[in-house]
């Protein structure tokens, strides 16, 4: 018969037991489990107020964000040519630096009055700390790459942990860098609801890069999506161009554009014919 244990050794027992139970349920619970409400920021404010105030344009529209410390701008435009190859229409408000709250609730209903039913926005992570897209459905958020670039950045564990991201507001489709060597830190958490794709060189990217070239006047790639070869190419010739091309067509696979439809969007882009904000079609023509 076991030697039964003192109270004071229960008492021990039982205190191991409760903060082993308390640990594993913390481990346990995710980011898309927290049910507390954020706190009531001057930003999350004045962005409820905008939304109100033009209507709420975006929930008659797809809102593509693109975020990450490189090629936002690039990526943002190269989707933005996919999609219009895909008939539909498209609205598109890129830069590398921050966008003000007021600024993209005005873009948000221009684009909606031009008939876009798409829009993709740029978004550094300041943007996302300063809750820039509080009070709207994310269709798709995409990442290139996660590379801090100074001293108080946070790390690639402290941003997948952190509550003011693109993923934690539940984006439809997460794309996602599988080259990124922050990689497995992001993949625990940062999941489409209805699918995430991956890219890049990796074997078990879902857009794989089988093969590439640089030229002096472009670039190409060949790229394998579930076994469906297509080439990509374009003006730019830089070597992370080629994972920009591929992170844009990976989202072209998310939404169902056919190869045709990526191939010639992303051909299309002339980064000396555009401007740090594209906007819809129609909204070009009444400012001209």
């Amino acid at each position: 018969m076991p030697e039964e244990k003192s109270d004071i050794a229960n008492i021990y027992d039982n205190q191991a037991i409760s903060e082993k139970s308390k640990k594993v349920a913390k481990d346990k619970k995710t980011k898309t489990q927290k049910t507390g409400k954020k706190k009531l920021t001057k930003n999350r404010v004045k962005a409820k107020i905008l939304n109100a105030y033009y209507g709420h344009p975006a929930r008659d529209m797809k809102l593509i964000v693109v975020t990450g410390m490189t090629g936002k701008t690039t990526v943002a435009h190269f989707i933005h040519h996919i999609i219009g190859e895909a008939g539909e229409r498209a609205a598109v408000l890129a830069s590398e630096t921050s966008i003000k709250t007021g600024m993209l609730h005005k873009f948000l209903s221009d684009a909606w009055k031009a008939g876009a039913n798409y829009v993709i926005v740029t978004a550094p992570a300041e943007s996302l700390e300063d809750d820039l897209f509080a009070d709207l459905s994310i269709f798709a958020a995409v990442l290139t790459d996660y590379i801090p670039s100074h001293i108080g950045e946070p790390t690639a564990a402290e941003y997948e942990a952190a509550d003011d991201t693109l993923f934690d507001m539940n984006p439809d489709y997460v794309i996602l860098n599988r080259d990124d060597k922050h990689y497995d830190d992001f993949k625990k958490s940062f999941k489409g609801e209805k699918e995430t794709i991956t890219y890049g060189e990796n074997f078990a990217a879902d857009v794989r890069i089988e093969s590439s070239k640089l030229y002096k006047m472009g670039s190409e790639a060949n790229l394998n999506f579930e076994g469906r070869h297509f080439t990509v190419a374009s003006f730019l010739n830089k070597q992370p161009d080629i994972s920009y091309m591929t992170c844009a067509a990976a989202l072209g696979c998310a939404i169902g554009a056919t190869t045709e439809d990526i191939e010639n969007g992303i051909a299309a882009y002339d980064p000396q014919g555009i401007t740090p904000i594209d906007a819809p079609e129609e909204k070009a023509e009444e400012t001209k």
